[in-house]
This record gives structure tokens, C-alpha cells and sequence, in this order.
């Protein structure tokens, strides 16, 4: 049962029912509306020990679900799977490297207490895209760095995230690297960093639709 849906930028919202399940920070979830529609996988964004479940996700134009995922209210019922998936962080040093609501996984992995020597890098269209921001800046455990490739603001490198890894120069390759993203994103950047001597085996995707 939905226990809140609010919208945090435009067309972008966070869901969330009350967990009574187990988890890997990581995994995602099957939903649904309705028991008869086909469902839509999604990251979870919040934390193994937190008491709501906490889904990011945007309204897809044309979309058949997040239309309707987006007029949901409290006391809603929203269907869900088991949570499956093998997108598994590390406490490791590593790099976290996502686009726009592909943020989520890494939200978990955060929140589920993998914060440190973690490089993060979120892509974004617009200086309101990056989602749960205020989590990540200015901690001395890890680096966050924002990529807005429309719009210009504060601390945020204007350019796509694949520009700035590109100019990089100092990109530690004895770490793994973390992709979430589209299928696009993933394969220009799993490219840059073969090319900048990353070994492929240091690389693990997960790719959004």
C-alpha cells in the first residue's frame, strides 16, 4: 500500500510503501498498478535497515505505467515482485557513475551504509536532476561531482558526463566502476574508460529502459 508519492523536480517523483521484505542494496523491484498489466523493473533507492521501500522514477511520455504510477496516493495499492538483481555495491574503494534517475541504486547503496572512497558522478539534463543531491555534497568520505549537459549553475560541470570523463586526467583505474544508466550511456562510457586503460573486467552495468 502507497504510504506517500511526491514529486521532487518536474515529472519526477519518489514512491514509497512500507517494506516487508529483505534486500540487497542494488536490487530491483517488478510494479504494477494492476495485478493484470505488464510490470516495469526499478532500482530500489532506499537503504537495507529503512522502513519504507522508496522507488525513483519519471513520467516516460507515451509510457504505460509511470502515467499512471504518478496519480497514486496514499492508501493506494501499488503490486510488487521480489526483489531480484546482482547490481551489487561494495565497500571497496569504487566509482559510481549514473544518469538522471539511475541514481537510485546508488542511493541504496549510500544510505545502506557504502559511503566510503566512493567517486560518484550523476549526468543530468538540468540543474534540477540531481535527486537526493544534498545527501552527497561536501562529504569527506567520497567525491560527487554533477554533470548538466543543458543548463549552467554552481559547482556543476556544464557538459555531458561523457565529455567530463573524457577530459579527465586523473581517473583511478585500480578500482571497479559502477554504470547505471541507458543503454547508450553505458556503452560511451564503458568505451572512454577502456580507452583511458580500465580494465573490462573493472566494469559493471546496469542498464534502464
Amino acid at each position: 500500500m502507497v504510504n506517500e508519492n511526491r514529486e521532487i523536480a518536474p515529472g519526477v517523483y519518489v514512491l514509497k510503501f512500507k517494506r516487508d521484505f529483505s534486500f540487497i542494496a542494488g536490487q530491483v523491484l517488478e510494479l504494477a498498478t494492476d495485478p493484470n498489466e505488464k510490470p516495469r523493473m526499478y532500482s530500489i533507492a532506499s537503504g537495507t535497515g529503512e522502513e519504507d521501500i522508496q522507488i525513483l522514477y519519471n513520467i516516460k511520455p507515451g509510457g504505460e505505467l509511470t502515467p499512471k504510477m504518478a496519480t497514486l496516493q496514499s492508501g493506494d495499492y501499488i503490486y510488487r515482485s521480489e526483489p531480484s538483481g546482482n547490481f551489487y555495491g561494495s565497500a571497496k574503494p569504487s566509482v559510481w557513475i549514473a544518469t538522471g534517475t539511475g541514481i537510485a541504486p546508488f542511493i541504496s547503496m549510500w544510505r545502506s551504509g557504502l559511503k566510503r572512497d566512493k567517486m560518484i558522478i550523476h549526468g543530468g539534463r538540468f540543474v534540477h536532476s540531481f535527486y537526493f543531491e544534498d545527501e552527497f555534497i561536501d562529504k569527506p568520505e567520497s567525491k560527487y561531482i554533477r554533470c548538466s549537459s543543458r543548463e549552467e549553475g554552481q559547482a556543476i560541470y556544464h557538459g555531458r558526463i561523457t565529455k567530463w570523463l573524457s577530459e579527465a586526467a586523473d581517473l583511478p583505474l585500480d578500482r571497479k566502476y559502477y554504470l547505471c544508466g541507458s543503454t547508450e550511456m553505458v556503452v560511451e562510457v564503458r568505451d572512454i574508460l577502456i580507452d583511458k586503460g580500465l580494465p573490462f573486467d573493472h566494469i559493471v552495468a546496469e542498464i534502464y529502459f
